[in-house]
């Protein structure tokens, strides 16, 4: 294995001196079984089990993989560990320093070393989307021919970002964001393995769980700022690490906020009761604590799509696609980013013109039903295709709407209990003032008489 992944030199001094090297990088897994998270990855067999030697390969060797994730996740630990536990020959490079002359450079030390000594070589590209197509294009022939077996490490979206020849000739293998459990156990982890702190700070659970929603499923994150904290602490001659301790090291405020208890449905609520009230900075507020706070951005966006059908239905027809956009983007892209969509929606919601008319209509008319108030669908509107229909009497009479230059038919459609039964009652603001004329004019038309 070649020391080109984290140089000989830079191993060395963190063998004589581990406590100089940061504790993220100490902490770093050595086997698989280490690592936290990603086990949908590192089941039995699974192509990262294989690169690092588990089981046969037989005829059919390890595959190039494209590991595909947010920030944090663990990409380059995955790396780190194939290149300890692998007895191939392992190089490292990065697309943002290297170029096509480098890779032609590792591909011609592949062949050599395979043909020379039979030895395979795993080649570890991280950031693999700053390459160019022309420098993709450059590793097809390596990876197609198997010179090496490439690991590529992406934080944008592969199937934009990474050229299809060089896809179809990988495995793509999609790392989840780590949940707080996993982040968690990798904190109390490294509070107490000697490679990390060994025990001689402790934290307590206020501030463990502000290090958590600081972290936002970042690995990294954490434990940089564990590090940071657990130093000022042991400055400060505590043995345990205080939440303002913690607060004052990363320059973070504690939010008050339980994602599982009151404050989790408090806040939400006042975010939604703002955007109602059209107070557009208050709702800012309300979103800026939940972001802060670590809430899940797709709940945030959930309760943005109820309230554009809730609070403003037609009288902005264009809210529901901003809050529904704004979903889609937010699962798409994540925290950071997603805080500038929820920002765009909230902003777009809280200064929308507000008419809760679908919210009362829908809810008047299931009251009616509930009460029993139904009665059968009078015979003209029922299903004529069938045989039989027309002896029945279904569809008879049936007046077709667009045979009338008016396109609407003066009929009724309605069970007999309901025939006048008015539901929708719009409001004149915003775009809704034109629904309220449609509505007056062909209820008009129908000849519907008031509720």
């Amino acid at each position: 294995m070649e020391p080109d992944l984290f140089t000989a030199a830079a191993e060395e001094r963190q063998e004589k001196d581990p406590a100089g090297s940061p504790l993220a990088v100490r902490m770093r897994p050595r086997t698989l079984d280490e690592v936290v998270g990603q086990q949908h990855l590192l089941k039995p067999g699974s192509p990262l089990r294989r690169l690092v030697g588990e089981g046969s390969s037989g005829p059919a060797g390890p595959s190039s993989v494209i590991l595909w994730g947010p920030p944090g996740t663990g990409k380059t630990t995955l790396a780190y560990v194939v290149s300890k536990a692998t007895n191939k020959r392992f190089v490292e490079l990065s697309a943002i320093t290297a170029g096509v002359k480098e890779v032609r450079a590792v591909i011609d030390g592949a062949r050599r070393a395979s043909g020379g000594y039979g030895q395979e070589t795993v080649l570890f590209l991280d950031e693999i989307h700053r390459f160019s197509k022309a420098q993709q294009d450059s590793l097809l022939p390596a990876v197609e021919n198997r010179w090496v077996t490439l690991i590529a490490a992406t934080t944008e979206n592969p199937y934009f970002s990474v050229i299809s020849p060089l896809l179809s000739r990988s495995l793509l293998l999609t790392l989840e964001p780590l949940t707080d459990d996993d982040v968690r156990d990798l904190l109390r982890r490294a509070l107490t393995d000697e490679r990390g702190l060994g025990g001689a700070v402790a934290l307590p659970e206020d501030t463990e769980g502000h290090l958590l929603r600081i972290a936002g499923g970042d690995a990294r994150r954490a434990l940089t700022a564990l590090e940071a904290a657990a130093g000022a602490a042991l400055d400060k001659g505590e043995a345990e690490i205080a939440l303002t301790t913690l607060e004052e090291t990363v320059d973070r405020a504690a939010v008050k906020y339980d994602r599982d208890g009151d404050q989790h449905y408090d806040v939400a609520s006042a975010l939604i009761k703002s955007i109602r009230g059209s107070d557009v900075d208050a709702a800012l507020h309300y979103l800026a604590r939940m972001i802060e706070a670590g809430e899940d951005p797709r709940f945030i966006a959930r309760r943005l799509m109820i309230s554009a059908s809730e609070d403003i239905g037609l009288a902005d027809p264009n809210a529901l696609p901003i809050a529904v956009a704004a979903a889609q983007a937010v699962a798409m892209i994540g925290f950071p980013e997603a805080a500038l969509t929820l920002s765009h929606a909230t902003i777009a919601l809280a200064l929308a013109p507000k008419s809760n008319a679908a919210t009362t209509a829908i809810g008047a008319a299931l009251d009616d039903v509930r009460k029993g108030l139904a009665g059968p669908v009078p015979p003209h509107l029922r299903d004529g295709h069938y045989k039989g229909a027309a002896k029945l009497g279904h569809a008879q009479g049936y007046v077709y709407p667009h045979d009338l230059s008016e396109g609407i038919a003066a009929q009724q459609y309605a069970p007999d209990a309901l025939k006048d039964r008015q539901y929708y009652e719009p409001t004149r603001h915003g775009a809704e003032a034109r629904y309220a004329d449609a509505v007056e004019w062909t209820r008009k038309h129908l000849g519907r008489k008031r509720s």
